[in-house]
């Protein structure tokens, strides 16, 4: 009995070891077979250069009225949505401060030339004409800044877009009304770095405001700020667009389309294009030879189904692999699949 057993205990060991390799040889045979995908050539093509942002209509420029000191507003010409003109007279603050100004600023001055002839005969020493010269100075300084202070004129052409009191109220702090310059207005756009180069001041662009569906308006780039942002590798550009007929306001939503002209580049397909995983990463694997290489791209303008690049170890004429990208790896052996 005891024999049967030993018997039967070298039959299982046998069993498991031949099954044992038989599992080797099948993960062997798994590791060393190639994946098959397909690949496609490529080309350089000339591309344009077109870019399109999404910008908010501003003013530009915009003016909010207040006086420096507090006191009563006696009249407020103007409503929101009135037009008006630089110069024009907006604000009529309380005058008491400046008539008791005037009254004072008319004595100096009549104080001022009695002491003036006084002098020009010998009459009075050159300190005594200076000190009464600096009283006329300084009054006529503080009268100014009170005419200044209660007649409010309107630094800008314009529209009255806010009013935040009304004829008789005691000046609280806020604006007693805000002018804005709608014609021309603005756009704040924010350019890739790597069109620092390529932007110039004057060149021209196309607007699309929502409110006017496919309508085009025509500006121009106006201002290039000097620094880019460190974070987001952009730097600020101000678009200009004529608005004579005021159609376009401030506040609208509009798109920007500055188109820089051609360049040569690689066009690659959609599914060429592999995106690591937790980054913004983009690779292309080059097939050659019978391996792929795995290659860092910057890529562009999306094209029908197709990608620009703008960097990247990818040749014109070059075949890439456009199927089993997640399962490749640099240096790979791979076949092919005849299509």
């Amino acid at each position: 009995m005891k024999k049967t057993i030993k018997i039967m205990a070298l039959t299982a060991l046998v069993v498991i070891g031949f099954a044992g390799c038989k599992d080797k040889n099948k993960d062997a045979a798994i590791s060393n077979q190639k994946i098959t995908i397909r690949t496609q050539q490529v080309s350089a093509q000339d591309v344009e250069q077109v870019y399109e942002y999404t910008a908010t209509v501003e003013a530009e420029a915009v003016n909010n009225i207040a006086p420096l000191t507090g006191g009563r507003i006696d009249k407020i010409y103007v409503e929101v949505g009135d037009r008006v003109s630089k110069g024009k007279v907006l604000v009529q603050m309380n005058e008491n401060s400046l008539k008791q100004s005037k009254a004072q600023l008319d004595n100096l001055k009549t104080s001022f030339n009695r002491i003036d002839e006084l002098y020009k005969v010998g009459g009075c020493s050159k300190s005594d004409w200076d000190a009464m010269k600096t009283q006329l100075d300084v009054a006529q300084t503080t009268y100014d800044n009170l005419l200044e202070n209660t007649r409010l004129i309107s630094p800008i052409n314009g529209v009255v877009s806010a009013r935040n009191y009304d004829s008789g109220d005691l000046y609280g702090g806020l604006p007693v009304v805000t002018i804005q310059q709608i014609n021309p207005v603005k756009m704040k756009i924010n350019l890739s770095e790597s069109l620092f180069q390529k932007v110039k001041v004057g060149m021209p662009v196309s607007v699309k405001v929502d409110a006017y569906g496919d309508e085009e308006f025509k500006g121009r780039i106006s201002l290039i700020y000097p620094t880019i942002d460190g974070a987001t590798h952009t730097f600020p550009v101000e678009v200009q667009l004529p608005n004579a007929n005021s159609r376009v306001r401030p506040g609208m939503y509009a798109r920007v389309t500055v188109n820089f002209g051609t360049s040569h580049h690689v066009v690659v397909p959609d599914e060429a294009i592999f995106r690591q995983q937790g980054s913004g990463n983009r690779y292309v694997y080059v097939y050659k030879n019978g391996k792929v290489s795995f290659n860092q791209v910057e890529i562009g303008r999306h094209i029908d189904n197709s990608y620009e690049l703008l960097s990247g170890n990818v040749q014109d004429g070059d075949m890439v692999a456009t199927t089993g990208l997640a399962r490749l790896k640099d240096g790979l052996e791979v076949n092919v699949e005849n299509k």
